[in-house]
């Protein structure tokens, strides 16, 4: 019998994970498997999470669907890391993150490129494109598709995540200039390969 019955839609993602984490603990907490809170944090992230690797890599339905499951997995058996007051969104996007470097780990390129990177000036520099909206969506997608992964994750993050510079430092490990720097830097490249398109 469980001592009280909590509802779930009402909780907070950051609350929901802490039921999980402490649900072994504390059995009147609910299930002893915690599949409660587990599906109403696969409910509220699993679309987010998919778009996010459909994205990454390279529009493969099938392997964003993996890399979305494979999140979901190491949430549930990283559960008890996660530390009370730290943002739900940040610790999973950290862990969708780090699934997607795995994927690009191996091309030795990617350190020489990332310090190339973050030689370039904390500069923030805003860019409007004024377009028809279809052809700059397809035009957009294109261009991002040819970023060099690491541009193309942090764009992602925080142009389509919508993640604040804050919680993409924690979530890529990085200081926040050089979030700033390396979204300048993603910037540029797309205003270039777009300016075709900039209206006269």
């Amino acid at each position: 019998m469980h001592i009280f019955h909590i509802n779930l839609q009402k909780q907070s993602d950051e609350q929901l994970l802490l039921y999980l984490k402490r649900v072994d603990r504390f059995p009147s907490l609910g299930k002893g498997s915690g599949e409660e809170y587990f599906d109403e944090i696969y409910r509220r992230y699993a679309r987010r999470l998919h778009g996010f690797f459909f994205r990454q890599l390279g529009g493969d339905a099938d392997r964003a669907a993996d890399a979305t499951h494979d999140v979901f997995l190491r949430l549930y058996e990283s559960r008890e890391r996660y530390i009370e007051g730290s943002n739900a969104a940040t610790w999973i996007f950290t862990i969708a993150y780090n699934l997607c470097k795995n994927q690009y780990r191996h091309n030795a390129y990617v350190a020489d490129y990332l310090a190339t990177l973050d030689r370039e000036p904390t500069e923030e520099q805003q860019t409007e494109i004024h377009m028809d909206r279809d052809t700059l969506h397809n035009a957009l997608r294109e261009v991002l598709d040819s970023l060099p992964d690491p541009l193309h994750q942090l764009f992602s993050l925080r142009h389509e995540e919508e993640l604040t510079v804050t919680q993409i430092a924690a979530i890529m490990d990085i200081p926040e200039g050089t979030v700033k720097s390396r979204l300048h830097k993603a910037m540029t490249i797309i205003r270039k390969q777009l300016k075709q398109y900039e209206e006269k």
